[in-house]
């Protein structure tokens, strides 16, 4: 496993990161592991030589943590590992149970470090951008758990681009901690954060670390999955012809290729310009092992020319217009054969 830098920081994580949606109850989502499932997974994954754990307190309503936790913290010494979470979406009914206001991240992070079992969070992510909450607030807040030592690092995830350059060029402004990071969905089939997100941090050396490389399963060849089936953020992202003919595309170059179209789908991923680490989901400790052996892989320029040829643009992916979404047409008359 190689390491990298993460943007403009001194912290080295593995060129892949272990995405934690996956584990903690299925009474949150059909498709969730349970502890007892989740945790050979896990392992399998830092067996591998991934030091990078993403959660967030949302995944299962905090029992995914708590499941996360309890496997990595008692399987490596906890300097080994770099450990990020997420706050923002409702853990509640309350008023004060959501959001990115100061007493919701305080209490936020407090609740995540008891839930994993640890005294610090390697990087504490806001998970979404608060409309309702004035981002000087926010980021005075960040800025303090990052000097009060719990949390060493910030980092962002979904967001529209000139949104993160606000938050970072108020923290900047104050001389208060800076994102190093910005998570953010790219793969194949959407890749609208190559507009400005990823050459905004390109240019600030912020590390670009995205999300659902696969595209929720779709470029991996299961559409019909469970978690496809009942996922309604697949519907929502991914019903479209473009997503399909993409998808074909991907199937045909990797069966020239004669490998699997998950680890295709991954690379790609993996050799974006400015990308640092790509998040990896897996329900399987042989999807881990596939997902590591997509790293030795090189496809040539011409087989990505191949795939990108499909893809039209869409509507950014986020959470103030996804009802709204304009449908995309094809790029051609005819879907891909």
């Amino acid at each position: 496993m190689d390491y990298v830098n993460l943007g403009h920081s001194g912290l080295k994580v593995s060129r892949l990161c272990l995405g934690t949606m996956t584990f903690g109850t299925p009474a949150w989502r059909p498709w969730v592991l349970d502890e007892a499932a989740s945790t050979p997974v896990i392992h399998r994954a830092l067996d591998h030589g991934i030091n990078f754990i993403d959660m967030a307190d949302f995944y299962s309503i905090g029992v995914g943590e708590e499941v996360v936790g309890r496997a990595v913290v008692k399987r490596l010494p906890r300097q080994q590992l770099v450990l990020t979470t997420k706050a923002f979406y409702a853990m509640g009914s309350g008023p004060n149970d959501g959001g990115l206001s100061r007493k919701h991240l305080f209490d936020a992070i407090d609740a995540s470090l008891k839930r994993i079992g640890t005294d610090y969070i390697d990087v504490f992510m806001v998970h979404g951008f608060d409309m309702a909450t004035p981002v000087e607030e926010t980021m005075c807040a960040l800025n303090d758990i990052v000097r009060s030592g719990r949390a060493r690092y910030i980092g962002a995830s979904t967001m529209y681009a000139w949104q993160f350059a606000k938050m970072n060029h108020v923290a900047e402004r104050n001389g208060w901690a800076r994102f190093i990071t910005m998570q953010c969905q790219l793969n194949a089939a959407y890749r609208e954060e190559e507009r400005e997100m990823v050459p905004y941090c390109q240019d600030q050396g912020i590390a670009v670390t995205p999300f659902s490389p696969l595209a929720r399963g779709l470029l991996a060849g299961t559409p019909d999955s469970l978690r496809n089936k009942t996922d309604n953020f697949t519907q929502s992202f991914y019903d479209d012809q473009t997503s399909l003919d993409v998808a074909r595309a991907v199937g045909r170059v990797a069966q020239r290729l004669e490998i699997a179209p998950s680890q295709l789908a991954l690379r790609w991923v993996v050799d974006r310009p400015g990308v640092t680490s790509t998040l990896v989901g897996a329900d399987s400790a042989a999807q881990i092992d596939d997902a590591v052996a997509a790293l030795q892989h090189q496809p040539s320029a011409a087989d990505y020319a191949e795939i990108d040829g499909w893809y039209t643009p869409c509507d950014v992916i986020n959470d103030y217009r996804n009802d709204i979404r304009t449908p995309r047409r094809s790029r051609f008359a005819t879907s891909a054969a």
